[in-house]
């Protein structure tokens, strides 16, 4: 039966079955995971994990029909335990019935769910009541339970690509939905779209119904242009696109890539992050990735925090801009970050050992009677202000290297003088 047009265009082109998926092939394609469970006649719980308008609700939709199941879907944003409760009532009364069908089980954004709306399903997969398909733009490694991650497949959708949504735009032509579209517009869209088909297929929509209005018959760059207005990309600040987009800032960074660099910063200032947020990072790489290699980085980092609390937005988002370009150009060591590492897991399995006498303060005639302080030797009052052989270890630990400079910038000099310092103790002792 052909679908109404009064439906929503997403809905007139969902697809009816595996053949007219758009993209996803690394799971749907012939001998793929995914297209392997359809054709086993066994469905088994899974987990979609991707972002949002990449097929997750349509998949689960077509893993219903291909084994003639009943399926109930549950908003896991609007819904609760009651929901659940009706989903296990319903599929029993399918199972026990006269036609004994099988039940699948749908809850979109499963991950905001919490721990004990999670746990409610585990008994009925369990028995196999039902199938649990879950779906989730986060990672699930985090937002879902182990025990119900553990008897899911959890299977990672992808974002469409610009060929795929290109094919989506056709499809829309070709039952009519929107009138012709010159090529410029269409790049256009599918750049908006940023892989989201849903998004794709609202905007054309909503595009449709303009030309319509206007009696337009062909759109054009310039009109959709000023029908779309500005630009705006599908960023959500707290999901694993946030974090993996600051992981690419942070990785371009410590890569010595500036051009890279400011596109990962002006690609998150574009999806709505706080450039406070921002600025509390440009420290940490500051002191990660920089350390004392150009010690001048971390003081630049917080110098750019500063101009942005007085400045504010937009302004003061160009001294944060030239914190990313110094801190991707300036030499890179990360050796007093290893170093900070190696010691606290040295002495979290080394226990704690006695301060030295001859370093130990001593205050009173009692510590003094101890021998609290003797023996130590005042380094100003040595030769190059550096008591030679000194030792400041505790009893037992050998004076292993944990910081180790490395050969760039001004790491370079202090390597010198440690090497040049080591001998001299070398020498004494």
């Amino acid at each position: 039966m052909a679908a109404s047009t009064h439906q929503p265009l997403a809905e007139r082109l969902r697809p009816r079955n595996l053949g007219e998926v758009i993209g996803q092939q690394h799971l749907l394609g012939p001998g793929m995971p995914l297209r392997i469970a359809f054709e086993s006649g066994q469905p088994h719980s899974c987990i979609l994990w991707g972002p949002p308008g990449v097929g997750k609700t349509t998949i689960a939709r077509l893993m219903a029909d291909a084994f003639d199941a009943q399926f109930l879907s549950i908003s896991a944003v609007l819904g609760g335990v009651k929901d659940i409760r009706d989903a296990v009532d319903r599929a029993l009364v399918a199972r026990d019935g006269l036609e004994q069908r099988r039940t699948i089980v749908f809850v979109d954004e499963v991950h905001r769910f919490n721990k004990s709306q999670q746990d409610a399903f585990l008994p009925h997969v369990e028995s196999g009541l039902f199938t649990f398909i879950g779906a989730t733009t986060e990672n699930p490694s985090f937002e879902v339970n182990s025990a119900l991650l553990s008897r899911a497949a959890v299977y990672v959708l992808q974002p469409l690509a610009e060929d795929d949504l290109k094919q989506i735009v056709s499809r829309a032509q070709g039952i009519q939905a929107v009138p012709a579209i010159e090529a410029k517009a269409i790049d256009r869209l599918i750049a908006y779209a940023d892989g989201d088909a849903r998004r794709l297929l609202n905007t054309l929509e909503t595009l449709s119904i303009a030309a319509g209005a206007e009696s337009l018959d062909h759109i054009t760059d310039e009109w959709l242009l000023r029908v779309l207005g500005e630009r705006m990309r599908r960023y959500d600040k707290g999901g694993d696109q946030f974090y993996d987009t600051i992981s690419a800032l942070h990785k371009s960074v410590r890569g010595s890539d500036p051009d890279a660099a400011l596109y990962w910063f002006v690609r998150m200032l574009d999806g709505g992050a706080d450039p406070r947020y921002m600025a509390r990072r440009l420290v940490r790489m500051a002191s990660e990735d920089i350390g004392l290699a150009d010690p001048r980085a971390l003081r630049l980092a917080l110098d750019a925090a500063e101009v942005y609390e007085r400045l504010g937005s937009p302004e003061g988002e160009l001294a944060l801009a030239e914190c990313v370009v110094y801190l991707a150009v300036a030499p890179k060591s990360n050796a007093v970050y290893k170093a900070y590492n190696e010691v606290k897991a040295f002495i979290k399995s080394d226990g704690t050992r006695p301060v030295p006498m001859h370093l130990r303060n001593a205050p009173t005639r009692l510590m003094k009677q101890l021998d609290y302080g003797k023996g130590y030797r005042y380094a100003h009052d040595e030769e190059g202000g550096f008591a030679a052989g000194e030792r400041y270890m505790p009893d037992g630990v050998e004076p292993a290297p944990f910081y180790r400079p490395v050969e760039r910038g001004l790491e370079i000099k202090i390597a010198e003088k440690m090497r040049a310092l080591r001998k001299r103790n070398e020498d004494a002792r």
